[in-house]
């Protein structure tokens, strides 16, 4: 990665040449966008998309620097998620989830964050704490299985959720065990209605022995803010954020990215069409369709518009180092993560309601659009209905979600 050297306070920073991130991200895209139809069928892009992902060091965009990484702005990943999802929902869900996967690692205990980034490797993980831990010497050994374990298939690590019951702990708590590949099965059963092409397939787990140096509790750190072992540069933007909010921003950055395409995909097509039964008439003539096309736009705008005020909250908190906030405010977070993917999801259907059979066809843009957009929707960390009663009860000075 090309990078740009400026002076601050005197001393040289090497930055991340942004362009060149932009870029990357557009022919990670228009690789992903070329596979699309076949990987859906397939329920899995071929390698030539993680080693892409790879290839452009887009999983390190977060990573600090000490660890070889980029550790970009929320801004600029924002930018980068949003371009691949223009072109792939299923894409930009991968391309998201690898770097941001990083987040936690790098929250790990010193020698674990120096144990997984020094072997390199992309990482995955399903933070649902379902497995089973026994305490066995200086570590755990861990049992389960997972579902939705997006990226596996490419992936050198995973993260999976258990709980653990600590020496110096009240009792269990919610954690993430880094389980090299090698001691996973893959299961691959991934059928689904939507984002087909991530291959999020289950993982089974046989009593792998975990050290405790790759076990994050995570409540600690969402508790805390802080690293588990501390020894971390502060400045980092990946330590000056609340944790899960930052975690977070990628979901809403894929739905109006995917939806942005799907409007364009819409009037582009309604340009064109000329309707049948209609005598032959335009359909760009027609006072319907351009309501429409004008309603679902601005439409977008107001999710657009969430998504740039989420991103500015966090880089306010970052340039404060605010890793700790109120209950109310993380959950107007979730309300606005919610709020934009339902925004987002909506637009697809009536769009493709609007352009009648045409997009009905299997493997058609707009009818794959659809269904991944529908399925970013349905993810636990943005459903509408928790996130708003989340907030709504906070804003009473009621407990908001226990996690999100």
């Amino acid at each position: 990665m090309t990078l740009n050297k400026t002076h601050d306070n005197s001393e040289t920073e090497e930055k991340p040449d942004e362009a060149a991130l932009l870029a990357s991200a557009e022919a990670i895209g228009r690789l992903a966008e070329e596979e699309s139809k076949e990987a859906d069928k397939n329920a899995r892009f071929s390698d030539r998309v993680a080693q892409a992902i790879k290839e452009a060091q887009i999983h390190k965009l977060l990573r600090p620097k000490r660890y070889d990484g980029l550790s970009v702005t929320p801004r600029v990943f924002e930018k980068v998620i949003r371009i691949v999802a223009r072109h792939s929902v299923a894409a930009a869900w991968l391309t998201y989830f690898y770097p941001i996967h990083e987040a936690w690692v790098s929250h790990l205990p010193p020698q674990g964050r120096e144990e997984i980034f020094g072997q390199g490797g992309l990482v995955a993980d399903v933070f649902t704490p379902i497995g089973r831990a026994e305490r066995d010497g200086n570590g755990y050994r861990l049992y389960g299985q997972w579902k939705f374990a997006s990226g596996v298939l490419w992936a050198d690590w995973i993260g999976l959720g258990a709980l653990v019951e600590f020496p110096d702990s009240e009792g269990p708590e919610p954690c993430l065990l880094a389980v090299h590949k090698s001691d996973v099965k893959v299961v691959e059963n991934w059928d689904t209605l939507g984002l087909r092409a991530t291959g999020s397939n289950e993982v089974v787990v046989d009593g792998a022995w975990v050290p405790l140096h790759r076990i994050l509790p995570i409540a600690r750190v969402v508790r805390t803010g802080k690293p588990i072992g501390g020894d971390a540069d502060e400045d980092e933007p990946i330590y000056r954020m609340p944790f899960f909010t930052w975690f977070l921003v990628g979901f809403p950055a894929i739905a109006v990215g995917g939806a942005d395409r799907v409007l364009d995909i819409f009037r582009e097509r309604t340009e064109k069409r000329i309707r049948v039964y209609q005598m032959g008439a335009k359909e760009r003539d027609a006072p319907s369709s351009q309501r429409l096309l004008a309603e679902l736009r601005t439409q977008l705008d107001a999710a657009e518009a969430l998504v740039d005020r989420y991103v500015g909250q966090l880089e306010s908190w970052m340039k404060e180092g605010k890793t700790l906030v109120s209950e109310e405010e993380r959950e107007r977070m979730f309300a606005w993560r919610a709020q934009t993917a339902k925004m987002s999801a909506e637009i697809a259907p009536r769009a493709m309601l609007a352009l009648g059979g045409t997009a009905f066809f299997k493997g058609d843009p707009v009818e794959l659009f659809t269904r991944d957009l529908l399925t970013v929707a349905s993810h636990t960390t943005h459903m509408y209905e928790d996130a708003l009663a989340a907030y709504g009860r906070t804003m009473f000075g009621q407990p908001g979600h226990p996690i999100w």
